[in-house]
């Protein structure tokens, strides 16, 4: 990352990608890739990683723009996806008087005019071998585009991968990227994902918050882990998705934490030390294989082909009708008080319809626990779910309410209480969609 400017998806998260549809938007048949998306071997994304601390080992220690390392690094790459069918191109540029190197991969097929993008930046520091930034994000991806091949997927979109070089310089190669494509060009590209530093030895799980779309379906892989994210905050405009941004294009993508201290709330659900940066040995020598945290890589891995898998074979086209939506995590208390996730409704004509459709989705390891009423403006009650389906995890479905009595524009909310104790969860995200 730019400074200048191991649980498996179990069948609650196979649950909860049946669901996207719902709310995301996503059709169906993007829906049906998701679940089919294949783990992938936390294996082979360490031995990618063991591969760049050879590279930087044998080329003084490091993988920077314009020294035998990163080039050596884009090499490695290059032929991996070249043996697995990828049509790559090497393009240069020039930085610090050094000619830099960016990597790009197309996987054949797919409709040209809807481009799915996901890349990570190859080059480290000039002080390390730079493994967990970012040869984590690097590896995972590279990864993910041979997994692609091995299943000899046949997405509905154009898939390309990315790996570029001196974004430790100031996203120079991803700026130069963006920059050369033509207009047309970039208004193909349906999404940009940018994973950099997955592998944070003392992890947070972060989600970028700029396109809806992209953040959802991230949000919804962890749901089915029950594992809570925050927005990513720390390497907001730091990292290369922000030229992408800049041009328009919608982005996403995780982000595990670099120099940032973990608080003592985000040990607690996450685990580690809190009062520790997330990543001590960013930007340094010690940045090294040693320096990985396995869970948090395996886990980002799989959430990289969870949403390539979802977001290439299906349409990202919105439902009909104007949606409401609250994203925000509400933490509900075992056995404790109800709590609330508000949606503010306005411009919208006279009474709500009778074909109401709310969005639930509820991280919970029981939902036999819960009752979940959506709250009118005027305080009237509609119960969606009252202590039913016993020790199931997770309520991730659309429920349709006649609330054609009620004045559509106002504060609607959704109540969601605890009954009975031991199990926990959160409100992951709750919307309205009107016709």
């Amino acid at each position: 990352m730019n400074i200048s400017v191991p649980r498996r998806v179990t069948a609650a998260a196979a649950l909860a990608a049946l669901a996207l549809g719902g709310l995301t938007g996503t059709a169906s048949a993007g829906s049906q890739a998701a679940v089919a998306a294949p783990d992938i071997p936390l294996a082979n994304v360490k031995q990618h990683l063991a591969d760049l601390q050879s590279i930087a080992t044998a080329n003084g220690g490091n993988r920077a723009h314009g020294r035998t390392g990163y080039k050596a690094s884009i090499d490695f790459v290059k032929a991996k996806l070249d043996a697995a069918g990828y049509t790559t191109t090497l393009q240069t540029f020039t930085s610090s008087g050094a000619t830099g190197y960016n990597l790009i991969a197309d996987w054949p097929g797919g409709d040209p005019n809807q481009v799915l993008m996901a890349g990570s930046h190859l080059d480290s520091v000039t002080s390390g071998p730079g493994i967990n930034d970012n040869g984590s994000g690097s590896a995972a991806t590279l990864e993910t585009a041979l997994a692609v091949s091995r299943a000899q997927l046949q997405p509905t979109k154009h898939l390309r991968f990315g790996w570029w070089g001196a974004e430790e310089l100031g996203l120079i190669g991803s700026k130069y990227y963006v920059n050369n494509l033509p207009a047309s060009e970039r208004s193909k590209i349906s999404g940009y994902l940018n994973f950099d530093m997955i592998g944070s030895p003392n992890p947070g799980y972060f989600v970028y918050d700029d396109d809806p779309t992209i953040e959802q379906t991230f949000k919804d892989y962890y749901a089915g882990l029950g594992i809570p994210t925050e927005i990513e905050t720390e390497g907001d405009g730091r990292s290369d998705h922000a030229p992408f941004k800049n041009a328009g294009i919608p982005v996403g993508g995780l982000f595990s934490g670099a120099d940032y201290t973990k608080t003592a709330a985000q040990a607690q659900k996450w685990g580690g030390t809190s009062g520790q940066a997330f990543d001590r040995c960013y930007h340094s020598s010690c940045d090294t294989t040693a320096n990985i945290n396995d869970t948090a890589l395996d886990r980002n891995a799989d959430a990289i082909a969870y949403a390539i898998w979802n977001l290439s074979t299906g349409t990202t086209t919105p439902p009909t009708g104007t949606v409401f939506e609250n994203t925000a995590d509400v933490s509900v208390p075992d056995n404790g008080a109800a709590v609330t996730s508000t949606v503010n409704v306005t411009g919208v004509t006279g009474n709500a319809p009778s074909t109401l459709k709310v969005g639930v989705n509820i991280v919970h390891t029981y939902i036999g626990d819960l009752v979940v009423d959506l709250i009118a403006p005027d305080g009237s009650v509609y119960n969606l779910h009252n202590r039913a389906g016993g020790s199931a995890d997770n309520i991730n479905q659309t429920y349709t309410v006649n609330a054609s009595s009620e004045v559509a524009n106002g504060a609607w909310k959704l109540r969601v209480q605890d009954k009975a104790s031991v199990d926990t969860g959160y409100i992951n995200s709750f919307k309205l969609t009107f016709p």
